[in-house]
């Protein structure tokens, strides 16, 4: 496994009321990021499988960067035993850091936030603004149902064929984890084929 690549962000839910599945692959994949001697940034929360990775990641001697706006910290949603703590104004900032401190992202099973985040990297690097791996850990399946859309968004020509290698799908983490950190960064030339 090639870990040139130091720094991976883990996009994932808060929720805890969620399958066993889900928290196995995020603790799974926390311990690999720590073995592998890369750093996990995520959203600091200290709920659901963004705490679930990174527990795994300290657990394993790895190095956690959470990235959180205050007003999540003064709810008391902040997972505490982070190795660093990087406080925002809001989510927006939130969401520019995590991309720019990492060098790729992947994505576990998640909500409308988690939704948010891969779409808007997504459009980032369809419109060549962000050239780093996205990765896909699909989990029992979770991501089919949108993985169909995006598919039917290429077929029906809302996106180009070549738009359908801005994300990579894994099924398993310690899959995710060799595409994040093997993926090359993204053609910015590829920008041409942004209008259809």
């Amino acid at each position: 496994m090639n870990n040139k690549t130091h720094k991976i962000c883990v996009y994932c839910a808060s929720s805890t009321q969620i399958d066993d599945q889900y928290f196995r692959d995020a603790r799974c994949l926390g311990k690999l990021m720590a073995k592998a001697g890369v750093t996990l940034v995520n959203g600091a929360g200290n709920m659901g499988l963004m705490a679930e990775t990174a527990d795994g990641c300290l657990e394993a001697g790895g190095h956690a960067i959470g990235i959180i706006p205050s007003f999540m910290i003064k709810e008391g949603w902040c997972h505490e035993g982070m190795t660093e703590i990087i406080e925002t104004t809001d989510m927006h900032t939130r969401q520019r850091q995590m991309a720019e401190m990492s060098d790729g992202g992947i994505f576990l099973p998640g909500g409308c936030g988690t939704f948010a985040e891969l779409m808007e990297l997504i459009t980032w690097k369809q419109l060549g603004l962000y050239l780093k791996p996205i990765v896909i850990l699909n989990t029992g399946g979770y991501y089919d149902s949108m993985l169909n859309t995006l598919y039917l968004a290429v077929a029906q020509n809302f996106m180009r064929p070549q738009h359908a290698d801005l994300w990579r799908v894994a099924s398993t983490p310690d899959a995710a984890l060799q595409m994040a950190l093997d993926t090359p960064l993204w053609d910015t030339s590829i920008r041409r084929f942004t209008k259809i």
